[in-house]
């Protein structure tokens, strides 16, 4: 059974950093794209970047580039959204995605259509 548990979020200023994990679970990680999502109270869930260990992609939403950085622990199976420089426009619940990374890429690393499993979610509050 696949597996994902977000952790890591919490309320922050803005300019603050926050760092959170994705823990995966079975399934073959290194076939696997992993991306991060956010849903804003009122929004559109929306890609925020998505990391593919099996042909080294790695993809940032125009928003978060040079702010955000994820990268990933083959080791633990567990992937980590660094995020600097927050902004109270970043505030929401943030979520990690998993599914085959061939598939991931035919559908769009950002659409979250090209997931078939989520976590439940933590949440991100930037303060002004």
């Amino acid at each position: 059974e696949v597996q994902l548990v977000e952790s890591g979020g919490g309320l922050v200023q803005a300019g603050g950093s926050l760092r959170l994990s994705c823990a995966a679970s079975g399934f073959t990680f290194d076939d696997y794209a992993i991306g991060w999502f956010r849903q804003a109270p009122g929004k559109e869930r929306e890609g925020v970047s998505c990391i593919s260990n099996a042909d080294s992609k790695i993809y940032y939403a125009d928003s978060v580039k040079g702010r955000f950085t994820i990268s990933s622990d083959n080791a633990k199976k567990t992937v980590y959204l660094q995020m600097n420089s927050l902004k109270p426009e970043d505030t929401g619940v943030y979520y990690c995605a998993a599914d085959r990374s061939w598939f991931v890429w035919i559908t769009g690393w950002g659409k979250d259509d090209g997931y078939d499993h989520w976590g439940q979610g933590t949440q991100v509050t930037v303060s002004s």
